[in-house]
């Protein structure tokens, strides 16, 4: 995944392309053009039966003391994560979709970078691959 993505495609349409029911509350309902690590985004669940619901984004594992860990963990590399103890409870039992209609990826033009946002040809919206997990402050906050 990238470390910026967009998500403006309506909540019902989100929930029709990726056969969830739409939620009586919208987690989040309004376009957003920048998502980044550590804001709430909307994920496809998929406990019994696929719910659309809000988690931040940011992996915080079970044994972790802090959640500032999360700032750090917002990807996975497909060929180390079913080694990495951080993530491999998660890849077991708690996979889910992130919806996103676009991504940022970065364009160096001279000593400079661009955000170039990469749609799919049809516009239409699409499914990161994610990973979350249970996560309770020692200090019970």
């Amino acid at each position: 995944m990238c470390g910026r993505f967009t998500l403006t495609t309506e909540l019902k349409e989100i929930a029709e392309r990726f056969a969830a029911p739409l939620p009586p509350t919208a987690p989040i309902a309004k376009p957003r053009f920048n998502i980044a690590p550590t804001q709430s985004v909307i994920v496809v669940s998929d406990t019994g039966q696929r719910q659309l619901v809000a988690m931040r984004w940011g992996l915080i594992p079970s044994w972790a003391k802090d959640e500032s860990i999360g700032n750090r963990m917002i990807n996975a590399r497909a060929e180390t994560v079913a080694e990495k103890p951080a993530f491999r409870g998660a890849l077991k039992k708690r996979r889910c979709l992130i919806p996103a209609d676009g991504f940022y990826e970065w364009q160096k033009q001279g000593t400079q970078k661009q955000p170039v946002r990469i749609v799919l040809r049809s516009r239409e919206p699409f499914g990161f691959a994610g990973l979350w997990e249970h996560w309770r402050s020692p200090t019970g906050d």
